[in-house]
């Protein structure tokens, strides 16, 4: 863990959305205390700031974003107007990253691009919990119901999507459809990574997603019964409104920022709230980066995804990525110590 504490905190116990207690200490810090926050880009921070604080209702928030609107300096006005927060619940920091898959495909079938990419069916969105992704593929459950989006050429690529909830696919004509997160069958997500490890193929530190992707595409058979260990199958709806030069949209319904945005878990970390960065690793990272988004496998006070952006290139640095570190959140001035009482709101 990098930085320097404050003295005279207080720890808390506290109760979650979850109802599970777990030990959580909430400290306030001085900017002084962040690793290298003098450094940072905070006109960069500010802008994506900027994209989402007009959806934040709560008096204190909205009155920042108004005036954040007018400032000339980034840094000015995160020291000025906020105090960062460390909020630790016991868990070991977790960095991963994460970013927008981006396919060839069609819009209609060929012998190319012969793997749907699917809308939500409606007795799926009505069920609990509905065909697992075996029973998807080996069916002809979904093949009648004209729920076909477009059509790509590799079923592994269409797996990542899956895993990742949004994309674009590049079409024959140059053009792009971006794909969003329409539902999913409500099977639980069970990592084929985790499963390649549990049978001894690879060592923890081997597995990336092209580590899967090549094994995958080296042993067709068992490589489809891999992906049927992932019973977890997401259908997807087209996102038109979102140019093709904007990120996807998060969790909070606008475009996010390859670098400066972040999935949290909303139960430590507000959407909206900027978050200083101090990722450790093969490739060190301190940034001042803005919560906009959340996932599934993102759970706790020091866990964090990374955006790195759209395509292969993203792709290979995202998959490469499980850093430790610290996360702490700005906060403004009255909230940042009333969380020192109750918790981060």
């Amino acid at each position: 863990m990098t930085g320097r504490f404050r003295t005279g905190v207080l720890a808390l116990m506290v109760v979650w959305a979850t109802g599970a207690m777990s030990e959580t200490r909430t400290r306030v810090l001085e900017f002084s205390d962040l690793d290298g926050w003098e450094n940072d880009d905070h006109a960069k921070a500010l802008d994506v700031f900027l994209d989402t604080c007009t959806d934040l209702t709560a008096p204190d928030w909205a009155a920042l974003c108004a005036v954040a609107q007018s400032q000339a300096s980034g840094r000015e006005f995160f020291e000025l107007f906020f105090r960062p927060v460390l909020v630790e619940d016991g868990r070991d920091p977790l960095f991963t990253g994460y970013f927008e898959p981006q396919l060839e495909g069609a819009l209609e079938r060929s012998d190319r691009f012969r793997h749907p990419v699917y809308a939500m069916p409606p007795e799926a969105e009505r069920a609990e919990r509905w065909l697992s992704r075996r029973e998807i593929m080996e069916s002809n459950k979904l093949a009648e119901q004209d729920l076909e989006i477009a059509w790509v050429d590799d079923p592994v690529e269409l797996f990542f999507l899956q895993i990742q909830g949004s994309g674009r696919i590049r079409l024959r004509d140059g053009s792009y459809i971006r794909l969003g997160y329409a539902g999913s069958n409500g099977h639980p997500y069970r990592s084929i990574g985790q499963e390649l490890i549990r049978r001894g193929i690879y060592d923890r530190h081997q597995v990336s997603a092209q580590v899967i992707r090549n094994w995958v595409e080296r042993n067709p058979e068992k490589g489809r019964e891999l992906l049927y260990h992932n019973p977890s199958f997401v259908f997807f709806r087209r996102v038109d409104e979102v140019p093709s030069d904007k990120g996807p949209l998060g969790a909070m319904n606008r475009s996010i920022t390859a670098g400066r945005s972040i999935a949290v878990d909303p139960d430590f970390t507000p959407l909206g709230a900027p978050v200083w960065i101090e990722k450790n690793g093969a490739h060190p990272l301190r940034r001042l980066m803005v919560a906009q988004d959340t996932g599934s496998a993102i759970k706790g006070a020091q866990r964090a995804d990374i955006y790195y952006g759209s395509g292969d290139a993203a792709g290979r640095l995202a998959g490469k990525m499980k850093d430790g570190g610290r996360m702490v959140v700005l906060m403004p001035i009255q909230r940042a110590y009333a969380s020192l009482r109750g918790g981060i709101q």
